[in-house]
């Protein structure tokens, strides 16, 4: 019997028609266009407005859509849907089942995973697990934020960074060796202070003073999640290389998540890999957190081709990190 390996057989997106761009945001902080560009490679992001009323599940659903479309699935045979998130729409109450629910994936059980921008990257293992397992053979893996909600629009170090959005993919068995090969996934707590939101978990339960405090948004230390995020990423996408015996002529494509332009060259730069194989959609989207290296699968799965060599690499806060090689599983047909 071949060895059951768990591939992407499908891929949707969806990002709200809001843009928030460089010039508008030099309306509302001390910035430009010039010094956000130079530093970030951002030059717009994608916001779900508030008074739509609608969180992450919204954009979940609206690229779960998108999948289910494209590819005529029927919902009732997705086995398990995995919600990649870092903003749910609520405490306790899940948002993958809410997701899964009005899709029609009736018969699907759901849960959230929660590992900040690394989220959508240790959800990728988590769904070939199952699907390696030989019990499942759909799993929905949902990777959106809707980081507009505990972004502070006065500060101008988080502000420029983060949009919203959201992508999905699906995977399958595959017992023609493609799909996810190997996978070398880091974590280490010494990130909890440099990248954080103080306010509205167990240890400060929202009050007044936390409000007021504007504690429930997002803090971010710069520069040193810069440099952690830097080595970090660069030395897993290093190492899954050389543990599978990758050139950089084997690698066809590298899928690594948008935080930063620079961050993303740094990667690529000690891998060894031509600027024409590195994916980029960071420039119109900006930081979607968990939905970054979805997004990239889906504005460029044309370009791929049944057989290609992809790496993944991302970073998050806590600090999470790692990087997965997939065989890429299917031509798209025009």
């Amino acid at each position: 019997m071949s060895k059951i390996t768990a591939a992407i057989t499908a891929v949707g997106s969806y990002v709200p028609s809001f843009v928030l761009s460089n010039d508008v945001l030099e309306t509302m902080v001390d910035t430009n266009d010039e010094w956000i560009t130079s530093r970030t490679g951002i030059k717009e992001r994608r916001i779900l407005k508030e008074e739509e009323g609608k969180g992450t599940s919204f954009l979940a659903i609206q690229a779960a859509k998108n999948l289910i479309e494209k590819t005529n699935l029927d919902p009732k045979e997705i086995d398990l849907v995995i919600m990649a998130t870092a903003t749910p729409d609520m405490l306790v109450a899940s948002t993958g089942v809410y997701v899964a629910s009005q899709i029609g994936a009736t018969n699907a059980f759901a849960y959230d995973l929660q590992a900040a921008c690394s989220s959508f990257l240790f959800g990728l293992s988590t769904a070939a697990a199952y699907i390696e397992s030989g019990r499942y053979k759909k799993v929905l893996l949902i990777g959106a934020d809707k980081m507009s909600s505990i972004i502070d629009y006065t500060d101008r170090a988080t502000c420029i960074i983060f949009g919203d959005g959201a992508g999905a993919a699906l995977l399958e068995p595959n017992t023609e060796g493609l799909g996810l090969q190997d996978e070398y996934l880091r974590s280490d707590g010494i990130g909890r202070d440099f990248l954080k939101i103080d306010a509205g978990g167990s240890i400060l339960p929202p009050t007044a003073e936390t409000v007021a405090n504007k504690q429930h948004y997002v803090f971010q230390d710069g520069k040193t999640v810069f440099k952690y995020a830097v080595s970090g990423m660069a030395d897993v996408s290093e190492k899954i290389m050389e543990r599978n015996h990758l050139t950089h002529d084997d690698v066809n494509w590298l899928v690594a998540h948008q935080a930063n332009k620079r961050i993303i060259d740094a990667t690529a730069n000690r891998m060894g890999v031509a600027e024409d194989k590195v994916l980029v959609n960071i420039h119109k989207y900006g930081n979607t957190t968990s939905a970054t290296l979805p997004l990239l699968l889906a504005d460029f799965e044309h370009l791929f081709k049944k057989g290609d060599n992809i790496i993944f690499a991302a970073f998050g806060g806590g600090f999470t990190w790692g990087s997965i090689y997939l065989k890429w599983a299917y031509t798209k047909q025009e």
